[in-house]
């Protein structure tokens, strides 16, 4: 299966409502249609994220890979890493720039019934595979997938999904730590690792910042006005201001206001900035 014929799976699993939706008895897609990439197995970028993040922790494709399967002779070389980006609909999206310090309802079912769907569109894309004889697995899925801690960055994981969107050329890192995509930063990513060699989808920047506007001339701190903890500055986002704002002020709100149990929701940071629903360095088309 090329990346083509993958994505039009894809956007015809996501069109189907049962699959996509935003909560239990609502019409409302959770995402819009999926952006697709692809990155080889033994991109030298993702030996550079295992070093960089934890070498201790951090995955590689292929330990990924052989977590999924153990007792395999899997090298990097077999392997192709495929991502996907949902972009949150306009609805969602301007429900969410309408609001103040808290998340709107909308934003805060996209985090949990959205993720859900991500997770069942990992499964379903594990399952396209296997139906043509080709082994796959979703590391953020696996077991033996956790949180740990970064000497350099602090909170992290053992497979970050936006790191691996970067790798598969989805697009480059923000201020507040978001990916900027083709279709902005209001968004969820998800990926999977075949044992298959796949065309590479071109990356099409150089840094890592490159289509933050303002690593691109220091001009743009949107997110920085946007963030209610002061989690974002010029030298980057904190995380630990970050996490403490939702857990203990967001989280609480979702649970008593809105859906009646705790979610991690805020992602104000996505919303009423230039690069919310597209790539702000890239030429405007028309």
């Amino acid at each position: 299966m090329d990346i083509p014929s993958l994505a039009a799976r894809l956007v015809g699993w996501m069109a189907v409502p049962e699959n996509n939706s935003l909560g239990p008895g609502l019409d409302l897609p959770a995402f819009d249609a999926p952006l697709v990439g692809c990155a080889p197995g033994d991109d030298p970028l993702f030996d550079f994220l295992k070093r960089d993040i934890g070498p201790g922790f951090y995955w590689t494709p292929v330990e990924a890979f052989a977590h999924a399967f153990p007792g395999t002779e899997a090298v990097s070389t077999d392997l192709s890493v495929v991502s996907w980006v949902l972009p949150q609909t306009e609805h969602t999206r301007r429900a969410h720039a309408r609001t103040g310090d808290m998340p709107s309802i909308e934003w805060s079912r996209a985090r949990h019934y959205g993720e859900k769907v991500n997770e069942a569109l990992r499964r379903f894309v594990v399952e396209l595979f296997a139906e043509e004889g080709v082994e796959a697995c979703a590391p953020a899925l696996l077991p033996l997938w956790t949180r740990a801690e970064s000497p350099k960055y602090g909170f992290a994981s053992t497979w970050s999904e936006r790191h691996t969107a970067h790798v598969c050329g989805l697009g480059t890192f923000g201020l507040s730590d978001g990916l900027i995509t083709p279709r902005g930063k209001a968004i969820r990513v998800g990926s999977v690792v075949v044992r298959a060699r796949l065309t590479p989808t071109p990356r099409t920047y150089t840094d890592h910042h490159e289509w933050c506007l303002f690593f691109a001339g220091g001009k743009c701190r949107a997110c920085m006005k946007r963030c209610p903890a002061g989690a974002i500055s010029e030298k980057g986002h904190d995380k630990v201001k970050c996490k403490t704002y939702i857990r203990s002020i967001t989280a609480p709100y979702v649970e008593e206001r809105q859906l009646g149990f705790r979610v991690n929701s805020c992602g104000l940071c996505q919303v009423r900035v230039p690069c919310e629903h597209r790539n702000p360095t890239a030429r405007r088309e028309g």
